[in-house]
């Protein structure tokens, strides 16, 4: 039982068809999330309530409820507000309103780990909020939480599996379709196991190639101290020799109280 593989395999392309299914959708629902995740970072980062108490309410309800709560509210609650939804949709809609929750909290810790001396340097040279914040704040933003959004991308896919509560024949309710008829129940959902595999290690590798060539290589580490110290030295018996040594015994100095 366990070892025949040749009929489950019949169904191949019907599994690489929802697996597809699965990818496409997590990628519209990750685009949601993240407009929806920047969107509340910079309202819990504003100077005013009305921006900031929406987007903690946001956060505080979409964290602390299950997604599937929020599947079934989207697709059986929505209509009767008259808001309807295909099953496609609905499932999009849950899964970018939930990730995005998540990732208002990420982007929000990007953006204040950026040092604040930064944004006043660009005050000073007269340049614009949205300027310096496009330019100077969000690229390192992204460039710190970068890991944590790409994960944030594998729990999409992950969690697309749930769309099966709600009839989207994704890759999970594609192989519960399809264990109902031939009942092997280990061959099935072995190869959905391996099809999330693929799809998340996939995913990981070309994010990990993309963030390779949109973010530039960091800035060379500074050197140990042990060398610091040996090159402050080096500059000072040099100084000592210069028949105008002040201007080097100064940097020397310099340079020795900032590596203290």
């Amino acid at each position: 039982m366990f070892t025949d593989w040749s009929y489950a395999l019949d169904d191949w392309p019907t599994y690489v068809s929802a697996a597809w299914l699965s990818l496409r959708l997590s990628l519209a629902a990750f685009a949601l999330a993240l407009a929806l995740g920047l969107g509340g970072a910079l309202a819990r980062g504003s100077r005013h309530a009305l921006l900031r108490a929406p987007a903690a309410v946001y956060v505080e309800v979409v964290r602390n409820t299950p997604v599937l709560l929020q599947m079934f509210v989207a697709y059986f609650a929505l209509p009767s507000a008259g808001i309807r939804l295909s099953p496609v949709q609905a499932g999009v809609l849950a899964l970018g309103v939930n990730v995005g929750a998540y990732l208002t909290e990420i982007f929000r810790a990007g953006i204040q780990a950026v040092p604040r001396g930064q944004r006043e340097a660009a005050r000073v040279l007269a340049v614009g909020r949205a300027t310096a914040f496009t330019h100077i704040v969000l690229p390192q933003a992204l460039r710190n939480v970068y890991p944590a959004v790409v994960n944030q991308l594998v729990q999409i896919i992950l969690g697309s599996s749930l769309l099966s509560a709600i009839s989207v024949p994704e890759l999970t309710g594609t192989a519960m379709v399809i264990n109902s008829r031939t009942l092997l129940t280990v061959q099935v959902f072995g190869i959905a196991a391996v099809l999330y595999l693929v799809l998340t290690n996939l995913v990981v590798l070309a994010a990990g190639a993309f963030g390779r060539v949109a973010f530039r290589p960091p800035l060379p580490a500074p050197a140990r101290r042990g060398q610091t110290l040996h090159a402050v030295r080096q500059l000072l018996r040099s100084a000592k020799r210069s028949p105008r040594p002040v201007a080097s015994t100064s940097a020397a100095r310099s340079a020795v109280k900032e590596e203290v």
